[in-house]
């Protein structure tokens, strides 16, 4: 990732310092994980990335075929050693499509300044496998996901004793936005989505998605007669909060119109976010600015020229010649430095954090 003087110098100005990253993986399962997964697994894949000690050798998490990457999204050191310490804790939610590595830019920075990141790849809605339609549409077990992965390193020898407990943020892009203001504490209104898409059907929320194209043609009013999802659906507006979340980081989120208006009130909390003025995948009018309008104190960062893609993993070159996703981001550069350099201000707010 491409970090330039005035960014570092931002970052610098928080007083926090950089540090060599380490990388483990572990797994849980969640209660609907299996319903989700297109192989009809309850596994939960979680990817942590932290602090290390001095001295580990860092390796590229490189996305795509050896030696010809589509994406790169950072550094870390394989199974490192943890550095001595507690640290506070933020957990990453990806977008629709996405995997948590995708989010790895973001993820290593935040641990290169004192952060344990706990991210997950969500069942049937990510890049390592086929989306599958209960993958797409149950939205609030993305809240879900996160609380089972935070329940997991808590309970995770290696990884518990250097877990600041009490300093909790969330995080997330996309649909993880979506996920991470749920996790603080919005409700999840599909009645109110699919009103929304009734009287806007060209937004882009609304639209089909280019990581799905399988699933152009599902009609958002029958779901509920469909034989796995329907039974779920009594579910979705339930509470889904995270306890102890402190803080709340939205990355260009997205299906802000499936959150009850009225539970914005909910996020009592810090909440950043920060959008792109050119996305026309979740456009800042219907969903960032939603947010942002109606959560008390929220603050939000709208970047010039920023599009929706442009908070993926840094593009390469032969990512942009095959991955359609890639053509459409022209500011990566931006976006990452603007996102993380607000998010190390919203969550410097936790009580006692770096």
């Amino acid at each position: 990732m491409r970090i330039t003087i005035l960014a570092l110098l931002a970052i610098s100005s928080l007083g926090v310092h950089a540090a060599t990253v380490g990388e483990l993986h572990r797994t849980t399962t969640t209660a609907t994980a299996a319903l989700r997964d297109a192989g009809h697994s309850d596994r939960l894949a979680i990817t942590v990335w932290y602090p290390a000690v001095d001295g580990v050798q860092e390796m590229p998490l490189d996305i795509g075929p050896p030696g010809k990457p589509l994406f790169l999204p950072g550094h870390a050191a394989p199974d490192a050693p943890f550095a001595a310490g507690r640290y506070p804790v933020v957990l990453l939610s990806h977008g629709f499509g996405g995997t948590a590595r995708m989010m790895g830019w973001f993820g290593t920075a935040l641990a290169r300044r004192g952060y344990v990141v706990v991210a997950v790849d969500h069942p049937g809605n990510n890049g390592r496998g086929d989306i599958t339609l209960t993958g797409a549409a149950l939205w609030w077990e993305r809240a879900e996901d996160l609380k089972a992965a935070w329940r997991a390193v808590q309970d995770d020898a290696t990884v518990s004793a250097h877990l600041d407990t009490h300093r909790l943020g969330v995080a997330g892009f996309s649909a993880g936005g979506f996920t991470a203001l749920v996790a603080g504490g919005a409700r999840v209104n599909v009645p109110h989505f699919v009103a929304f898409c009734d009287r806007h059907p060209d937004d882009g929320v609304c639209r089909p998605q280019m990581e799905a194209p399988q699933l152009a043609q599902v009609d958002r009013h029958r779901l509920a007669g469909d034989p796995v999802l329907g039974p779920q659906l009594p579910n979705a507006g339930k509470d889904h909060s995270i306890p102890g979340v402190k803080a709340v980081f939205a990355m260009a989120p997205a299906i802000v119109q499936g959150i009850d208006p009225a539970s914005f009130a909910r996020l009592r909390m810090p909440v950043g976010i920060v959008a792109g003025e050119s996305d026309d995948v979740a456009p800042p009018a219907t969903n960032a600015d939603v947010a942002a309008s109606a959560i008390p104190g929220a603050r939000i960062d709208r970047l010039v020229g920023v599009g929706h893609y442009d908070f993926l993993a840094d593009c390469t070159e032969a990512g942009r010649s095959v991955v359609p996703q890639c053509t459409k981001a022209k500011a990566q550069t931006l976006a990452h430095e603007r996102a993380i350099a607000d998010a190390l201000r919203l969550f410097a707010t936790m009580p006692g954090a770096r």
